[in-house]
């Protein structure tokens, strides 16, 4: 598990750039914040973390628990979730609205990208 990144996975680096070819601009790994958002725009007062559908424990096909091994990762995938849910509330707390992004639904793009407009309101013109 050593060799598995904790930052700039392919879905951040996908979401990321859709995000900034439609004109978002953002901050990384908000240092400081509740769990590290993966996308900040602090003008905004929004994040959006980027979750692996596995490491997070998404109910979909890719975040299937493995056959062998049940106990530890089922231990491991619950305090995941257990930690994500204490993040966002921490965040939403201190004034932040969060968003999340998963792993499975970056295949629809075009939905994730209409979804995070209406999340974060258009693109700020320079």
């Amino acid at each position: 598990m050593a060799s598995v990144k904790s930052k700039d996975t392919g879905p951040e680096l996908t979401l990321r750039k859709a995000l900034y070819a439609v004109g978002y601009r953002y901050r990384l790994f908000g240092k400081g914040l509740p769990g590290r958002p993966d996308v900040v725009f602090a003008g905004r007062k929004k994040v959006v973390f980027v979750h692996g559908c596995f490491w997070h424990g998404h109910d979909c096909r890719k975040g299937n628990l493995p056959k062998s091994r049940t106990d530890y990762w089922g231990e491991k995938i619950s305090r995941n979730k257990e930690r994500d849910a204490r993040n966002l509330k921490d965040l939403r707390d201190a004034g932040w609205e969060v968003g999340v992004v998963w792993e499975c639904e970056l295949k629809d793009m075009t939905g994730v990208l209409e979804r995070l407009r209406r999340f974060l309101g258009p693109p700020r013109i320079r």
